[in-house]
């Protein structure tokens, strides 16, 4: 795990050539994206979401479900992204969408989701990767940007790709495992974490973020963890911080503040949460992203929680890498389905 965290900077750079090399074979911009996808391929979906949020008005919708939503249309455009190209919740709904005018897109390493695109005349961009799905957020989140440049919802992109790489590739070396705990911002973090239950609060495109935080750190440091989005919890769960006693005790709230995307507003109510925290008696820590672009800002704060979970496994002294249960529930279904249809 560790290798591959190392090599996000490199799985960047392979899957953004490699997707901006893919053709289309449409150019007009659709209304709406559809993005059909669980897990890891979500988490991309969720980070291409905010990002282009910020440049164009077409709405994406992401999907986390069996259903195509009843709005795809000629105007949608659906793109299916499953790793494996094997996740039942994507094929479903990608079935349904054959039943519709909108235009279509598959992006996996194969599997039934290649096998259904290519019977159907719908372009498919696969790559090959050898590691955990939750490791390859390049592999997921390149080609969505490229498909967006090449139709002309957002611009700049490539100097966006390009700073966001040079990032990433500056601060792993802050944080590989050679680099000291004394001035490992990774380890730090894990160590600050350990026994205690996680939960990150971002605002913006950085909500993504904290999501997908919280994942990471439920697959590879395999611990409860939790996320907000501010201002969101500002309406709500600000109520309930100091109880109960116990958890509260047993929590460390990490805040993901962002100077450059923050609303001014939100910026004063990270101020606000901070008394909060401490007036609850809750630890709490901020990990600021790095980078100019929000692109950059987003993968840096990736890459630290990456290295980050992977550590924490590592002091409960567990294997970051697999996912057991997970693949425990798959089997469950599968089996499940071959016994419905025998």
């Amino acid at each position: 795990m560790l290798g591959a965290v190392y090599g996000l900077p490199e799985q960047c750079r392979e899957a953004w050539d490699g997707a901006r090399a893919f053709e289309l074979p449409w150019k007009e911009a659709p209304r709406r994206i559809v993005i059909l996808g669980m897990g890891g391929s979500a988490i991309a979906g969720d980070y291409f979401r905010a990002l282009l949020s910020l440049e164009a008005p077409v709405r994406v919708f992401n999907v986390r479900a069996y259903d195509l939503p009843s709005f795809a249309d000629e105007e949608t455009l659906v793109i299916a992204s499953s790793f494996s190209g094997e996740t039942e919740e994507t094929l479903s709904a990608f079935e349904q969408a054959f039943a519709t005018p909108a235009r279509k897109l598959a992006i996996t390493t194969g599997g039934r989701l290649l096998t259904m695109a290519r019977a159907n005349g719908v372009p498919a961009f696969t790559f090959a990767y050898h590691g955990e799905p939750r490791a390859a957020i390049g592999w997921g989140l390149m080609p969505l940007l490229a498909v967006a440049e090449k139709l002309g919802l957002m611009q700049g992109v490539e100097a966006d790709v390009q700073e966001a790489i040079a990032v990433l590739t500056s601060l792993r070396e802050e944080y590989v495992a050679e680099t000291a705990s004394s001035q490992n911002p990774a380890k730090q973090l894990a160590v600050r974490l350990h026994e205690r239950l996680p939960v990150v609060y971002g605002a913006g495109a950085l909500i993504e973020v904290g999501r997908r935080w919280k994942t990471q750190l439920n697959e590879s440091a395999k611990v409860w963890a939790f996320f907000e989005e501010l201002p969101e919890a500002q309406h709500n769960a600000i109520v309930g911080l100091a109880l109960p006693k116990a958890i509260a005790g047993a929590a460390t709230a990490v805040l993901l503040p962002s100077d450059r995307l923050d609303h001014p507003r939100v910026a004063l109510r990270y101020d606000l949460m901070r008394r909060l925290l401490a007036d609850a008696g809750i630890d709490a820590i901020e990990a600021p992203g790095r980078g100019k672009s929000a692109l950059a800002q987003m993968l840096s704060l990736t890459l630290l929680c990456d290295y980050a979970a992977t550590y924490l496994a590592l002091l409960y002294g567990t294997d970051p890498t697999p996912t057991t249960v997970i693949d425990e529930l798959k089997a469950s279904l599968a089996k499940a389905e071959w016994a419905a249809s025998s």
